[in-house]
């Protein structure tokens, strides 16, 4: 008797191939197995998704080709599992394949049977021990009143939680009494956190595995992000997959891991824009969580749940908008632990600095004195190298990418001009390659800029013990090593560095004790940005840098948030002041509710690639007008076609167009209608050198 299985693999939206491809089988397959298949020249790792013992109408068995094998002792992926791929499919507009092997870690795609068998073998090994008396409690911490009413009204929570609480409030130590409860009511539960990048990982798993490793075992804490090698991913997953693993922490892939016992999924960080993926299938992490809560709990007995906590001291506009309206349960906790004082804002009007001025002499008086007493100063800039641009003001030639339209980033440490977006690198040139001219400059400045001024300007501050200040850097470009995040946050953990410059992945869930003063030297550049998301971002930056400072309640009375600005007038500056989210998410709503914007309204993009700006414009322009007619074309709104901010990236250019309705339901099933058009779309002549076109749902960047 043969077998017809429905099997997903691994192909883009775009490609025109179904969500699923009917194979043959000698033996019946459960949904959800992971197997092998031939797709064209290549085998290649599928799933499973049912498997019928007929055939689909007018295929035969001389059309279809063979399973190749399946993948032993590895029990099936569970219906719930499935259901979320596939709603993550069809919401955001990709291919049922795409999403779901972007789920799987890399290396089980080539793993034999006999290696899958050995690794399995392997986590065996390591102990977990899963009869832990439900009254155990690992290491007790006292609770603030302010924690404690949280958790205590977290139990009988049957919708999400957004936890708005201020930073250094204890929203972690929250997270931790939550996951051990879960652990402790239900034998096989399992616990999700997420946090959204992956330089917040290490002192998170610390925590975690302190909490909980001397009770659970040493196996029940692992992680899931993308700076794993993949036997790492792969040895994570696979004990996640199984059960062995009580506790997963990871960034946003990690919620489509398979987790057979989720019991709690805890969102950190939730406003942060790292949890919507840019790249593949542009899903939002953040909300995906709270869509498998309830598919997680509506398949458990009655009166059991899988509970979505979603924590931050400022909420994305979206989820606090939810919580208005009752979706969502808000809880509050606007103290710090041990009745520690948020730091005290200063806004310095560079209007009334010298001239050319990069930090104002103030600051740099209030850093000395800090360093002077033992504390630490942590500087926001979200800019790094040297300088933006090296230019030669006689010529005006710029160091512009010869792939993108975009500047190349001097880096000074190698000599380098270096492109953020395609990775193009040459040395610094000794002369203007236009004219000659020797004296090619800097324009701007980057963190490396801000750290060789600052070791000048300190260069005479003395330390308590007597020695020289000493100046660090944190960005993209000092982390890239291996082990080399881990080393320089020990090292400010342990007051060996004085002053901290970085980028923004400084700004958040970094729980620094000395740090007691953070300038941000560069704010006003979200102040009037055309995203309308940029006054948003820019006050959870400011807001959660602030956060880093005066964590030690015995220094948070003198902790204080420097911003330099040319416009201290500005209204953000005033909400900021006060530390008042509240205020400035009921101004940033009703405007956004007066453009008809998200959270009232709704948007999805069409991207397309291709050789010629105009061919991606043409191709897009040519799908909005195929789509008149379509079911609900008469309530979305379709704008013409224009370049992207960087429109050309490694020689590819890139067009977009925007799709805006007043109903979700309205876009999604205009958008379904839509689908079919754009893949007859690429065979128009206008379409003519078209590489390929994505749908971007609920896009953070227009």
């Amino acid at each position: 008797m043969a077998f017809w299985p429905s099997v997903v693999v691994a192909t883009p939206a775009h490609s025109g191939v179904g969500a699923s491809l009917t194979y043959r089988s000698e033996l019946p397959l459960a949904p959800g197995t992971l197997v092998r298949v031939p797709l064209g020249a290549r085998e290649v790792l599928g799933v499973v998704w049912e498997c019928p013992t007929t055939p689909p109408e007018g295929l035969t068995e001389a059309q279809t080709k063979t399973v190749t094998g399946m993948l032993q002792g590895l029990p099936p992926l569970n219906e719930r599992w499935r259901q979320l791929v596939k709603f993550a499919a069809q919401y955001y507009q990709r291919s049922l394949g795409e999403v779901a092997l972007a789920a799987l870690p890399p290396q089980l795609r080539d793993l034999s049977n006999v290696q899958l068998a050995r690794r399995l073998t392997r986590r065996s090994k390591i102990g977990v021990d899963e009869h832990i008396p439900a009254g155990d409690v690992a290491d007790g911490h006292d609770l603030s009143d302010e924690q404690q009413q949280a958790l205590d009204a977290l139990a009988p929570a049957a919708a999400p939680v957004l936890l708005f609480g201020a930073t250094g409030s204890g929203k972690t130590e929250v997270y931790l009494q939550a996951t051990q409860r879960a652990l402790a009511e239900h034998a096989d539960a399992q616990v999700l956190v997420m946090v959204p990048e992956i330089n917040l990982t290490p002192q998170l798993e610390a925590r975690f595995r302190e909490r909980f490793e001397p009770l659970r075992g040493a196996g029940a804490v692992v992680c899931l992000h993308s700076g794993m090698t993949p036997a790492q991913r792969l040895s994570s997953w696979l004990a996640a997959h199984t059960g062995q693993a009580r506790i997963v922490l990871g960034t946003r892939m990690a919620v489509l891991a398979s987790l057979p016992g989720l019991r709690l999924i805890v969102v950190d960080e939730e406003h942060d824009p790292s949890y919507k993926s840019q790249e593949g299938a542009r899903y939002s992490a953040r909300d995906l969580a709270v869509y498998r809560g309830k598919v997680e709990t509506e398949a458990l007995a009655a009166g059991e749940r899988c509970q979505v906590v979603l924590g931050s001291a400022t909420p994305s506009l979206e989820s606090w908008h939810a919580a208005d309206q009752g979706r969502y349960l808000r809880l509050a906790m606007p103290a710090r632990i041990g009745g520690g004082a948020l730091p005290r804002l200063r806004l310095v009007d560079m209007n009334h600095q010298p001239k050319g001025a990069v930090l104002a002499p103030p600051l740099i008086a209030a850093m000395a004195e800090r360093i002077g007493r033992g504390e630490q100063c942590l500087v926001l800039l979200n800019r790094r190298g040297y300088a933006p641009v090296l230019a030669c003001h006689d010529c005006g030639w710029k160091s512009q990418c010869a792939h993108c339209s975009a500047f190349r980033v001097f880096h000074k440490l190698d000599r380098t001009l270096r492109c953020h977006h395609c990775g193009f690198t040459e040395r610094v040139p000794r002369a203007c390659p236009d004219c000659g001219n020797l004296d090619i400059a800097p324009v701007g400045r980057g963190t490396e800029q801000v750290e060789e001024q600052l070791a000048g300007l300190l260069a005479d501050v003395k330390r308590p013990d007597g020695g020289p200040a000493r100046v660090a850097r944190m960005d993209a470009d000092s982390t890239r090593l291996k082990g080399s995040l881990e080393v320089q946050l020990a090292t400010m953990h342990s007051g060996e560095v004085d002053v901290l410059v970085g980028t923004q992945m400084i700004a958040k869930g970094h729980d620094f004790r000395r740090i007691t003063l953070v300038a941000s030297i560069n704010a006003d550049s979200g102040l009037f940005a055309s995203d309308y998301r940029a006054p948003e971002r820019l006050f959870a930056l400011l807001m959660q840098a602030a956060g880093r400072a005066g964590r030690d309640a015995a220094q948070s009375a003198a902790s204080e948030m420097w911003v330099q600005t040319w416009y201290p007038q500005h209204p953000l500056f005033a909400s900021l002041k006060q530390h008042d989210f509240p205020a400035f998410a009921t101004t940033q709503l009703a405007e956004r509710l007066s453009a008809g914007m998200p959270p009232y309204g709704h948007q999805a993009l069409l991207r397309a690639d291709a050789r010629t700006q105009q061919a991606a414009q043409a191709y897009l322009n040519a799908a909005a007008h195929a789509a008149v007619g379509l079911p609900h074309f008469e309530d979305v709104t379709l704008y013409p076609a224009v370049p992207l901010t960087i429109q050309r990236v490694a020689n590819v250019e890139r067009a977009q167009l925007l799709v805006e309705a007043t109903s979700r339901g309205a876009l999604q099933r205009f958008l379904a209608a839509w689908q079919p058009v754009l893949l007859e779309s690429r065979s128009l002549p206008e379409a003519r050198g078209l590489i390929r076109f994505a749908v971007d749902v609920d896009p953070l960047v227009i």
